[in-house]
């Protein structure tokens, strides 16, 4: 990306003095003085990966960026990203959260907006941000809202909406990833109903990716947890398995019916498909096991889970992956569209925006690609790079 300040503005490193846990935040920049990036939990998580991921917040705002739309009350924050190495299901790990938001409260009141990601849920969030004192994970951004009560009443009514029982704030990310999809098989003409999908995970991103997809036409037909694969070519019952899901997105087996198979974890790369979506963890494609993909199409709904090495090859094979930064930045948009006023608290009329606005940026990332002869990942970073200068003219670097 074009940028004078290609380090983070903000990187640190925090220790837990109860656990000797380590948590990260970085602010890759800031624009009007505030940046958006989830927080996630998970064992293994590195300064490195978090830095990453904040870079890719940054260009997910920047992409979602129209300077020509003057209906749009929306206009985008700087990236940023939170990490805390801890397995979520570890019995002290509310704790370990409790005590991380409290360390980092000063960062998240004046600069940081954050919400779930990889191993916590929203609610979760929270309920320990409130337990740390603040008031919201996302009071960075109130001193740039028109009204602020009506946007915080707007947003709060939007997440106490459901669809089927599912949290709308659960389910517009995937509506997002799985539109992505549906425009790289629109672009190729082939029909949703000829098509096949594999998903690794099946938690908020995952599980909603999974479903939408499946009630697009396309066959599931193989799906993947911290328990393994379950696999059916003649397709799974999408609806049962996320009834059938915990917290954390592990299937109860109990629920699979007699042509259901249980495969090992790894099964889902090398599914019969034409679509694979990781939607688990980062670094899930390395350059060993992507010689098993099998699919044309690979669609990041994870952040960073093909590394740089596994796309290239893949690239060689004829297998397109579509980045992260574009498939799934639905989910933060859709955070600002509905606190900003683009949106209502209604689920119509979010997936309808959030299916209008991703299926032209997906359309614009492969045009770019096609014309010059590159990935849509490098197509995508060419959007960012040309959208970045007139963020920074209109709204400077930092301020």
């Amino acid at each position: 990306m074009t940028d004078p300040s290609p380090a983070p503005l903000i990187s640190l490193t925090w220790t837990d003095h109860v656990t000797g846990t380590k948590g990260y935040l970085v602010v890759d920049r800031l624009v009007r003085g505030v940046s958006s990036g989830g927080l996630r939990m998970r064992e293994g998580c590195t300064l490195a990966e978090v830095t990453g991921l904040a870079r890719g917040m940054s260009m997910k705002e920047a992409l979602h960026y129209d300077a020509d739309d003057a209906r749009a009350r929306y206009i985008p924050l700087g990236g940023a990203k939170g990490g805390i190495d801890c397995d979520p299901r570890d019995p002290r790990a509310y704790g370990v959260l409790v005590r991380y938001l409290r360390a980092v409260r000063p960062y998240v009141e004046s600069v940081w907006t954050t919400g779930e990601d990889l191993g916590l849920s929203q609610d979760l969030v929270d309920r320990a941000a409130a337990e740390a004192g603040l008031v919201s994970t996302i009071q960075a951004v109130y001193p740039l809202l028109d009204d602020e009560a009506a946007a915080r009443r707007r947003l709060a009514d939007a997440f106490a909406v459901t669809v089927d029982g599912i949290g709308l704030d659960e389910l517009v990310g995937g509506c997002g990833v799985a539109e992505a999809a549906l425009v790289a098989l629109d672009r190729a003409g082939l029909a949703p109903g000829d098509a096949r999908v594999s998903v690794q995970g099946l938690g908020t991103m995952g599980g909603a990716t999974a479903r939408f997809l499946a009630g697009a036409g396309l066959t599931v037909v193989a799906v993947a947890d911290v328990k393994g694969t379950i696999a059916n070519p003649a397709g799974l019952d999408v609806e049962a398995l996320l009834v059938a899901r915990d917290a954390h997105g592990t299937v109860d087996r109990s629920v699979l019916r007699e042509a259901d198979r249980e495969l090992p974890a790894d099964a889902w790369l090398a599914a019969d498909a034409d679509v694979l979506v990781p939607a688990a963890v980062s670094y899930a494609v390395d350059a060993v096991n992507q010689a098993s993909v099998r699919a044309r199409w690979v669609v990041e709904a994870a952040n960073m889970p093909v590394l740089p090495e596994a796309e290239a090859l893949l690239a060689r094979r004829g297998i397109t992956v579509l980045p992260d930064v574009v498939v799934n930045s639905g989910t933060n948009a859709w955070w600002w569209w509905t606190l900003f006023g683009d949106v209502g608290a209604d689920a119509d009329e979010a997936f309808g925006h959030t299916r209008r606005a991703m299926r032209a940026l997906v359309g614009r990332v492969l045009e770019r690609a096609d014309a010059e002869g590159i990935a849509p990942r490098e197509a995508a970073h060419a959007l960012v790079a040309d959208r970045l200068p007139l963020m920074a003219e209109r709204f400077g670097w930092y301020r």
